[in-house]
């Protein structure tokens, strides 16, 4: 298809000042940026008024069920994504075993598990799936590291024996031969978080022989922020691996303000050689599962040994003084504030979705630990949760930092179908439109050229997605066309079902997927292989 965009100003995803232009489409690729063009379009995008830019990349995401469930991924589209990063997190859905597979059908949320079918094992397996059934963004998948743990030692908290580590590394090597762009750990989930630094570092060394990425959910983001960013620094140094610190931030009041030595540490990483940057979401509130107030311990050997953990009364009060004293602490959430957990995903009842625990400890007549491990065993360990942890300073300040870039965190909804049964974290919806609305034209915070370079060029440096995030002629064809006079997000976290306001258009790939604001239900994304 032959499209000419014609009259809008050009923001070409490298922070330059913006430029009128027009550019033109062909093939997939755009084919000249400039006044003339010498092919006759099949398509004339009228952009006066609007903003041409990069299609957005969303450094951070986790759609890799979801894209199965619904293809059109359509809360990412409708905000202007056209490339989304996953596997994050230390969870991947590629490479698993027979083990992993049976576990992944019974914790799917249940919302999802009767959409989707579980029919691949290796990476190739599981891109080929995607590639078949459709989809209406790329993905830039990644290796979870909790996934291949989860293959060799299941739910099991102890290192690898040297066997095993080799195991582990022959799934990285699998996942990186077929194209994956490097690995991701979880380190607050288990069973990524029972792995030692040295573990990391030895799988990272794979991936650095394919000149991947280590992409990192860190140890602690609240009382062990500092050690937790030197670790992921480490592991870097000592492997090879560029690291990409996921969703950089400091939770727990008492440790707000840390971003300002967070973020010299990195400095001075780089400073070093070592290759370190990081990514961010516009919210002061992260998203989860509730099985992240439960100690490691507790969760050793996967959800069924937690949940007879919870129904043991012996047990289930060393837990709780274990959750009592993390409190005291000020680790990861607040004294008594269980008022700022707020419950997105409950499928035994969906009416106490958007509920505080402490609301919901008011109903049911308990104290906020007994409605916690209620929760945990009414839904089979399923509750997901958002959390209001963090402050608005050490947001700004991480957003506006040269080595920051935009994830979104998240995962594609829709307000339609299996996926508008949650409640979810309006950074599904809100994340990219946010920063364009409310940081850049209200607030100022970003001028609109370094606001998309954060979402553009920045997030494709740092992948190597050397044809992509930029408006440049050869280029792949992923543009997004916004009025930068009424982009807003309008997904809030009591109705975050709502899609963004001011996306005009969206191409993907050369094709037109948003059209007038309106999807066209096209699929033209790639699952996109390192090369």
């Amino acid at each position: 298809m032959k499209i000419a965009i014609v009259g809008g100003k050009v923001i070409d995803g490298t922070g330059s000042p913006w430029f009128y232009s027009n550019v033109y489409i062909s093939d997939g690729i755009i084919s000249e940026v400039g006044s003339e063009w010498d092919e006759r379009p099949e398509v004339v995008i009228d952009a006066s008024g609007l903003v041409i830019a990069p299609g957005f990349i969303d450094m951070h995401g986790h759609s890799d069920i979801s894209l199965l469930v619904n293809p059109f991924a359509e809360s990412k589209i409708r905000q202007g994504v056209t490339t989304e990063v996953i596997g994050q997190c230390g969870y991947s859905l590629a490479p698993i075993n027979d083990w992993s597979a049976e576990y992944l059908k019974k914790t799917l949320p249940n919302h999802i598990k009767e959409h989707v079918t579980i029919d691949w094992r290796t990476m190739d397996e599981y891109m080929g799936r995607l590639q078949r059934d459709g989809i209406s963004v790329n993905v830039v998948p990644f290796v979870g590291h909790g996934t291949i743990r989860m293959n060799v030692l299941q739910f099991e908290r102890r290192p690898p024996t040297e066997e095993e580590l080799e195991e582990m590394k022959e799934y990285v090597k699998e996942g990186m031969e077929a194209g994956a762009f490097g690995l991701s750990t979880g380190l607050i989930y288990p069973p990524s978080s029972y792995a030692k630094t040295d573990e990391i570092v030895e799988l990272c060394k794979v991936v650095s022989q394919y000149g991947g990425m280590y992409a990192s959910h860190i140890r602690g983001e609240s009382d062990t922020l500092i050690d937790a960013v030197k670790e992921a620094i480490e592991i870097g140094e000592r492997s090879g691996c560029r690291v990409e610190i996921s969703h950089f931030k400091a939770s727990g009041k008492k440790n707000w303000g840390k971003t300002m030595i967070s973020c010299r540490i990195v400095e001075k990483a780089r400073e070093k050689g070592v290759e370190v940057t990081f990514d961010f979401y516009p919210y002061t509130a992260s998203s989860t599962g509730l099985d992240v107030l439960i100690p490691e311990w507790a969760q050793e050997g996967g959800v069924d040994a937690m949940l007879r953990r919870l129904t043991d009364p012996e047990t289930r009060e060393k837990i709780r003084e274990y959750m009592e004293e993390r409190v005291k602490k000020g680790h990861y959430i607040d004294v008594d504030v269980y008022d700022i957990v707020r419950i997105t995903d409950f499928s035994p009842d969906r009416s106490i979705q958007g509920k505080t625990v402490a609301e919901i400890s008011k109903e049911w007549g308990l104290d906020p630990y007994e409605t916690v491990f209620e929760l945990l065993l009414r839904s089979e360990g399923k509750v997901g949760i958002i959390i209001h942890g963090m402050h608005e300073e050490d947001l700004l300040r991480v957003m506006r930092h040269p080595l920051s870039c935009v994830g979104s965190d998240s995962s594609c909804s829709a307000p339609y179908g299996p996926l508008s049964q949650t409640r979810p974290h309006p950074r599904a919806y809100g994340t990219f439109a946010r920063i364009l609305g409310r940081y850049s034209r209200e607030r100022k915070v970003l001028s609109l050229e370094e606001a998309v370079r954060k979402m553009t060029s920045a997030s494709a440096a740092r992948l190597r997605l050397f044809n992509r995030g930029l408006i440049r002629k050869g280029f792949a064809a992923d543009i997004t066309i916004f009025d930068p006079k009424k982009i807003i997000d309008k997904a809030t976290f009591l109705e975050p079902h709502q899609y963004a306001e001011g996306i005009k258009y969206v191409i993907v790939n050369g094709k037109i997927v948003i059209d007038e604001g309106k999807h066209t239900k096209t699929k033209p994304g790639k699952v996109l292989r390192r090369s």
